[in-house]
């Protein structure tokens, strides 16, 4: 939640900067804002409410050069979004502008106190009150910027990511995080110096990147080395540059409409990098060295936890299912936003994986941090090279999914069911729970899942054109069984996120438990029938929808003549093992939601309220 982009060099900073922030708009689009600032002028600040093609309207007819700039696209947590509220903010001196990612919760005391001393406030924002509590430690205790950063966040409680600088030095920044992440590009020579939530913004320019860890504070002067120190006890440490994969093309549309259609179409591609190098089918073997380095305490779990939040908790879910029926290992699926806080029993023969595309989702690392302090092995499954719960696990496994910049998940959802599927199978396998037959089979099927993905895309028409009759809806009911009940909740999630429909996921069995009170002939319902994994309890389900005029819409293996006698549109899938049909199913379930929100006129890649990275609790 929240971006953060900024620019320190040669070149002029608002083309960067702007850029930069309409790649970083899916982490915020609420407000936005750019400082920026020369040698030789004075600071010019542009900020408004709403997306940042506003922003850019304002300032097209302004002065905006400069060389040093600062940008902040907002998701509101502190103060309504308004022109007010949002960022960059400035001190009351006017000397220091900051823009920040996170929460300070003790921002109340603070501001009290800053009050009390003469300090005056024109936003809502604890942002405002963080730059005044800079600014007065700097004067109190007549010292350098940076070390005024330092000491006011000792006194701070939550989370931030922090991009500072004085005005009347036009050659430093102070960047400084705890719990949201902080990209800083640093150019030949260090001739000029890119800061970024993430690496998008600035990859154009320069491969060569350091991600800071929590509680650490850099200090980015022209000219100079980036210095690199502790916030808590003022040690130095040697920042690690690493070489950026990412490629202008990752994050660029391509040629579709939204890049929830691109990401949607991308995970054919997506699912074989996730097991290339790790699935090596003809020769029977799943190579995973996360895993395999890992192996004695893999095989002598007592038990699996998979912590995770939104989609990747339905992922997890899946995983139970995978992980249950082919290594026969207890596991059990959290909330990671429940599990932080509910004092969980947890011992040390115990293995938790924690799921996150981005990973940084705030309670799942708070998750991962409290399982480590109980002496559980913490491993991870995450997307995002370099990313706190990639730093923070004790192991883990990349899904290579690519960027994923559309706010509803899509190929993170295949791509970490992919993961969880290689390494259940790789333990069913060793456990001698999977004949090694049996494992065989399974390798050679997962194999196919990619071309069988991209023969259920081509099938995008029929599906637009039975969004086009379930637009208006106002309620919609998700059912699958088995493996499929997960993907019934990812479903309707995704309906939720992008339409704006109220929709509901069930197990289909759990009708008569009281949602069947819902049935009507103005509801339409999503049955995942697929013909294996108690195809005849679903139809049964389905017949009993019929019977109250409820409308059907079933997912179904191509060939099936059961179910389409009896529902009022089929979308056919290739067949495929059981545990692997939840990496097909979506797919209809993602397009229907994308095709009936355009339809509806929503901002598909930008949802109301919603933000890729929830960084805050």
């Amino acid at each position: 939640m929240c971006g953060i982009t900024g620019y320190l060099g040669f070149r002029e900073a608002y083309p960067i900067v702007i850029n930069g922030l309409q790649r970083l708009e899916y982490r915020g689009y609420d407000s936005a804002g750019i400082v920026l600032t020369s040698t030789e002028d004075k600071l010019k600040l542009f900020k408004t409410k709403g997306k940042v093609a506003e922003l850019k309207k304002i300032i097209e007819n302004n002065n905006s050069t400069g060389n040093l700039a600062l940008g902040h696209t907002r998701w509101a947590t502190h103060g309504i979004p308004s022109t007010e509220n949002s960022h960059p903010h400035i001190s009351n001196s006017g000397n220091l502008a900051i823009v920040h990612n996170g929460i300070i919760e003790n921002y109340d005391t603070i501001k009290k106190e800053l009050i009390k001393r003469g300090y005056t406030f024109k936003s809502e924002t604890d942002t405002e009150v963080l730059v005044n509590l800079i600014e007065e430690v700097q004067l109190k205790n007549n010292c350098k910027l940076g070390k005024a950063v330092q000491l006011a966040l000792t006194n701070v409680v939550g989370a931030y990511a922090i991009a500072v600088y004085d005005i009347s030095k036009a050659d430093e920044i102070i960047v400084a995080k705890l719990g949201s992440p902080l990209a800083i590009g640093i150019g030949e020579n260090n001739t000029e110096f890119f800061i970024a939530s993430d690496a998008s913004p600035f990859i154009e320019y320069t491969k060569d990147a350091i991600y800071l860890d929590d509680e650490e504070l850099a200090i980015i002067k022209l000219g100079k080395k980036i210095r690199v120190r502790k916030i808590n006890d003022d040690s130095f440490v040697e920042p690690y540059i690493q070489e950026l994969k990412l490629n202008l093309e990752q994050i660029e549309k391509g040629g579709y409409d939204h890049f929830m259609l691109k990401e949607i179409h991308e995970q054919p591609n997506a699912i074989s990098d996730t097991y290339r190098g790790r699935l090596l089918a003809d020769k029977g073997i799943i190579k995973m060295g996360s895993v395999d380095n890992n192996i004695t305490k893999f095989l002598n779990a007592k038990r699996i936890i998979i912590v995770a939040c939104g989609t990747s908790w339905h992922a997890g879910l899946v995983g139970e299912y995978l992980i249950e029926e082919f290594a026969r290992i207890p596991v059990e699926v959290e909330y990671a936003s429940e599990f932080r806080y509910r004092n969980p029993i947890i011992s040390k023969d115990d293995i938790v994986i924690a799921i996150s595309q981005s990973g940084e989702t705030a309670d799942t690392l708070a998750a991962i941090k409290l399982a480590k302090a109980n002496g559980a092995f913490v491993f991870g499954i995450c997307n995002v090279v370099g990313s706190s719960i990639a730093r923070e696990t004790n192991s883990g496994a990349y899904t290579h999914a690519g960027p994923e910049i559309g706010v509803a998940s899509t190929k993170a959802f295949t791509t970490q069911i992919t993961v969880l599927s290689l390494i259940a199978l790789k333990l069913g396998n060793l456990k001698g729970e999977l004949s090694n037959s049996k494992f065989n089979n399974y390798l050679q099927e997962l194999k196919l899942i990619p071309s069988k993905v991209t023969e259920v895309l081509k099938i995008n028409t029929e599906i637009e054109k039975i969004a086009a009759i379930y637009k208006d809806a106002p309620n919609c009911l998700y059912l699958g069984r088995g493996f499929n009940f997960p993907v019934a909740l990812e479903g309707a999630l995704k309906l939720k996120e992008i339409s704006y429909i109220h929709a509901e996921g069930y197990p289909a069995a759990e009708m008569k438990h009281g949602p069947i009170a819902l049935i009507d002939a103005s509801m339409p319902v999503i049955v995942i029938a697929t013909k294996k994994g108690h195809y005849e309890k679903v139809v049964s389900n389905i017949q009993e929808i019929k019977s109250r005029k409820g409308k059907i819409i079933a997912i179904v293996t191509k060939g099936d003549t059961v179910v389409k006698e009896i529902a009022d549109h089929v979308i056919e899938i290739p067949e495929t093992e059981e545990a692997f049909t939840p990496l097909l199913t979506t797919i209809p379930l993602q397009l229907l939601s994308y095709y009936i929100a355009v339809m509806r006129g929503c901002n598909v890649d930008q949802p109301r309220n919603l933000a890729k990275s929830v960084t805050v609790e």
